[in-house]
């Protein structure tokens, strides 16, 4: 199969891609809990596999994901969950790591940081002749962001654009179809590491009593609910939404 990582491409081969079908795909996420049997770094390396999945079954590039920058004053396990100290005690740190102004600047000011460098990102991909950029959140807050980011980013476009983006978290888009799609570490969540990067998930880190709390887990119990194959479904129900409206787009931009 072609490569569709642009930083692991020629660039013959990017320009080949890019002219055959000129949309980009990128992952946003960071580093949170998910749970003691799933990486940390679960919903990047979710949402980069999906981008990666998009690329290779109806064209476009993927591009690498972003890790860094995501607000971590809000909406982040360590600092909001319920369960927070004991998250912290698992990871062998101190909670005061994530009180407020740890990061040194305030919520607001990260939040805005972070949408400016999505819109950075944006211009970027359109300056490297792409016309169709779809951001995937795959910590689901980050789809605020991304969506300001897109709104900001669009302002400084012609009336008739030549690049258009759009942003998404995936579990919504197919909603109607799987109902329970979208949680924290969950079925949903864990079946679909299970999927995309099995190596990153360890279900034995679990406890086996069903009666002992989950710490950090949202959603329906993985421990026998989770699977490969609800997560291929869930994989290819959401890679073919994705799919469907990066084209829909790119027909627009064309027509």
């Amino acid at each position: 199969m072609a490569k569709v990582r642009y930083n692991e491409m020629l660039p013959h081969e990017i320009v080949a891609a890019r002219e055959e079908c000129p949309i980009a795909y990128v992952g946003l996420g960071g580093v949170e809990w998910h749970g003691e049997h799933l990486a940390v770094g679960n919903d990047t390396l979710k949402a980069d596999m999906l981008a990666v999945r998009c690329a290779e079954q109806g064209g476009g590039i993927a591009f690498p994901a972003l890790y860094w920058g995501e607000p971590r004053e809000s909406h982040l396990m360590e600092t909001n969950a319920e369960d927070r100290d004991l998250i912290a005690e698992k990871m062998h740190l101190p909670l005061e790591n994530f009180a407020p102004g740890y990061m040194g600047r305030s919520a607001h000011e990260e939040d805005r940081f972070y949408i400016e460098l999505l819109v950075h990102m944006l211009r970027q991909m359109q300056s490297l002749g792409f016309r169709v950029m779809v951001l995937i959140a795959g910590h689901y807050p980050l789809l605020n962001h991304a969506r300001a980011a897109i709104e900001w980013y669009s302002l400084g476009l012609p009336n008739a654009p030549a690049a258009r983006a759009w942003a998404c978290s995936g579990y919504e888009l197919v909603r109607d179809q799987i109902p329970h799609a979208g949680d924290h570490a969950g079925k949903w969540e864990t079946s679909l590491l299970m999927a995309l990067q099995p190596d990153c998930v360890d279900m034995s880190r679990l406890p086996s009593d069903p009666e002992e709390k989950l710490v950090g887990i949202g959603g329906i119990d993985p421990r026998d609910t989770a699977s490969v194959e609800y997560g291929e479904a869930g994989v290819n129900a959401v890679v073919e939404a994705i799919i469907t409206k990066a084209h829909e787009l790119l027909r627009w931009l064309t027509s």
